[in-house]
């Protein structure tokens, strides 16, 4: 099983794309077109940034794959790894993927439509290169108090995301990827109730997801949190902070980070 300790946190902008276009909404709706995602995480690549995670956010929703030619447009303007998730349903679909130079894929929808992809594709492209992401949503009827959702936010599962985030770990995969509906977009501050349930439960990096909208929601989720990595959205898309000064805020709060 991979540790979750590591050197430096990662700040990993997040370009939520739909038709072939950089989108951003607030809790899953209302979305702004930002601009062609291949330019902006060059962009991003330029200025520092650790990674890039391109989700392709109406692919299982329509039942459809990834925009292959978006993606390879992308890869060919970064110099950082880029990470990708949305339509990706099989182990063929992986392998397309890493044949553009992919890094990582995401699996949500379909590791909760079939479980044992997420075993497949560790066995044949090792835990580094699979993360499983999980949409969540608040709910009293559950242990952790928070559900797994799926297909875009609109379909409830059942499942307790604690649970299914320790189910995935336990199948291989090498990090976790959580989004809450309830926070996403809102720039009020991520979910740190669920980052920490989940990041204490696992023994794998936990990325988190969804609220950025200051310097100090990022401190946060780092140290009450314990997340090993934070994806940004909003706070960089729209300009109020730079990939740089993210990290000089950081690096003063004595949170290590990759300068």
């Amino acid at each position: 099983m991979i540790k979750r300790a590591l050197d430096f946190r990662r700040i990993i902008p997040c370009m939520d794309v739909k038709d072939g276009r950089l989108v951003k909404g607030v809790k899953f709706k209302d979305m702004k077109d930002i601009g062609d995602p291949a330019e902006i995480g060059g962009a991003y690549s330029d200025a520092g940034a650790d990674e890039l995670v391109f989700l392709d956010i109406t692919a299982s929703l329509e039942k459809r794959k990834y925009m292959l030619e978006t993606i390879m447009r992308t890869v060919s303007r970064i110099a950082i790894p880029l990470t990708v998730g949305g339509g990706v349903r099989t182990c063929q679909d992986i392998e397309e993927l890493m044949d553009i130079n992919v890094s990582k894929v995401s699996i949500k929808t379909a590791a909760v439509k079939n479980p044992d992809l997420v075993r497949e594709a560790v066995g044949e492209f090792g835990s580094h290169q699979i993360i499983v992401a999980l949409d969540t949503r608040k709910s009293a009827k559950l242990p952790s108090g928070f559900e797994v959702v799926i297909n875009g936010g609109t379909q409830g599962t059942g499942m307790d995301a604690v649970e299914w985030a320790k189910r995935v770990v336990g199948m291989g995969a090498g990090a976790v990827l959580p989004t809450s509906m309830d926070t996403d977009g809102t720039q009020g501050g991520y979910d740190i109730p669920v980052t920490r349930a989940i990041a204490d439960a696992v023994e794998v990096p936990v990325i988190a997801s969804g609220g950025a909208g200051k310097l100090e929601h990022l401190e946060q989720v780092i140290v009450n949190g314990h997340a090993d990595a934070v994806l940004v959205g909003s706070i960089v898309h729209f300009g109020a902070f730079s990939i740089g000064q993210i990290k000089e805020f950081l690096k003063s709060k004595g949170i290590a980070v990759r300068m």
